[in-house]
C-alpha cells in the first residue's frame, strides 16, 4: 500500500505561507534532509498554487542542482487542480473527487510527497489520507500568514522522531496516532 509523506516548513506560529524566512536558517544538513526526504518519494502530490510555483523555478535550475534537481524534475507529480488544463513537467491532473482520487493513488505502492499545498494539506488531513507529517519548524514567528492548519482542523498525533539543525529548526515527525 502507498503512503503520502507531508513535508511541510512552518513558523513558530504556525505560518507556512511563502517561506521567505527560511533562508537564513537553511543550512547543508536541512538541505541532505531534504534530499532524503525526494530520494524516498516515488511522485510528488502537489496543489495547482505549489505546482505552478515550482514548476516555474525548477526546470530552470536543474543544471544547478545536480542529482536533486534531476529527480525533482524527472519524477511524476499528482496535481489537484479545477483550473489547469494542459499538464507538463511530468504532471498528471487528478480527475473528479480530490480525495476519491488520491485514496485511489495510495491503492498503489508509491510513496507521495506532499509539500506546501495548504488547502490539499487540510482537505487530506481531513480525511485521514496522510501517513506521516515533516515539519520544519524555523525559530520565526511572522505574525501574520496563513496558518498551515486551517482554523476548525482537528488531528491527533503521536511523535515520530525529531532533530533539531545547528541553525535552531526543530525537524519534528508525527504519524497518525
Amino acid at each position: 500500500m502507498g503512503k503520502i509523506v507531508a513535508v511541510e516548513y512552518m513558523t513558530l506560529d504556525g505560518v507556512f505561507e511563502e517561506p521567505v524566512w527560511s533562508g537564513p536558517y537553511f543550512n547543508d544538513e536541512l538541505g541532505a534532509w531534504q534530499a532524503d526526504n525526494l530520494r524516498e518519494a516515488d511522485a510528488l502530490l502537489l496543489g495547482r498554487k505549489t505546482y505552478e510555483g515550482l514548476k516555474a523555478v525548477w526546470p530552470r535550475m536543474a543544471s544547478e542542482t545536480g542529482d536533486f534537481g534531476a529527480k525533482m524534475n524527472g519524477m511524476p507529480k499528482y496535481v489537484a487542480t479545477r483550473t489547469l488544463t494542459e499538464p507538463e513537467w511530468n504532471a498528471t491532473f487528478l480527475e473528479g473527487d480530490v480525495v476519491e482520487a488520491v485514496a485511489k493513488l495510495k491503492t498503489g505502492s508509491e510513496t507521495l510527497m506532499l509539500n506546501g499545498s495548504g488547502s490539499l494539506f487540510n482537505l487530506l488531513t481531513e480525511h485521514k489520507l496522510i501517513d506521516e507529517y515533516r515539519l520544519m519548524i524555523y525559530p520565526v514567528v511572522a505574525g501574520e500568514g496563513r496558518p498551515l492548519w486551517e482554523p476548525g482542523a482537528a488531528v491527533t498525533l503521536a511523535h515520530n522522531g525529531s532533530w533539531r539543525s545547528a541553525t535552531g529548526v526543530e525537524v519534528i515527525g508525527y504519524v497518525p496516532a
